[in-house]
């Protein structure tokens, strides 16, 4: 059993060669992001509970799925202490089960076949090839979806986060070292120079 009790970059770091299964595919996780809560000017919590980010205040172990740019569903899973707003962002990872329900849900009809290591990387592609929607949100691992714990210690390499204006010289973004699911790095346009 996962232990999501942990502190957020601890999390994100033992996530890595951890694997997800939900809805028929199992996602080896290859990157991750940590996100501290309501002391974090990046993360979710910090504009307090609402609506749509209850699950994010939920016990560790809660999937936290939020839609981003009006398109894709991103999945968090909550650590720390309850109510606190701590998650991991999955950013990335390799189908090693039901990848034939990944593909079909990645190519949404086009002809075009996806790479292997391009089916979940990125959140938002990783949120589709499990086939996650705002429904999924609130779910609990160990019974709604499972983490299998990772059998070996991967070479992680850590660097900043993507794509957030402030808090982006902490460098939470974590991920197996030479992986090719990873994504690349996309530094916010809006970035605030050196802000931690």
């Amino acid at each position: 059993m996962f232990d999501f009790r942990q502190l957020v970059c601890d999390v994100a770091q033992e996530l890595l060669e951890a694997t997800i299964k939900i809805g028929g595919v199992a996602i080896r996780l290859t990157e991750t992001e940590a996100y501290a809560g309501v002391d974090d000017p990046a993360a979710h919590a910090v504009r307090g509970r609402r609506p749509t980010t209850e699950a994010l205040f939920g016990p560790p172990g809660t999937l936290y799925c939020y839609l981003s740019y009006g398109v894709h569903i991103c999945a968090n899973l909550v650590c720390e202490a309850e109510a606190g707003g701590s998650a991991v962002l999955l950013r990335a990872g390799d189908v090693i089960e039901g990848i034939e329900l990944a593909r079909h849900r990645r190519s949404s009809g086009q002809a075009k076949l996806i790479p292997d290591a391009q089916l979940a990387r990125g959140p938002g592609n990783l949120g589709l090839a499990l086939g996650l929607s705002l429904q999924h949100s609130g779910w609990q691992a160990g019974q709604d979806f499972e983490v299998v714990p990772r059998l070996s210690v991967p070479e992680i390499t850590c660097g900043p986060r993507v794509g957030v204006s402030v808090a982006n010289a902490r460098e939470w973004r974590y991920w197996i070292t030479g992986a090719a699911s990873v994504s690349s790095y996309s530094r916010s346009p809006r970035a605030v120079p050196n802000s931690w």
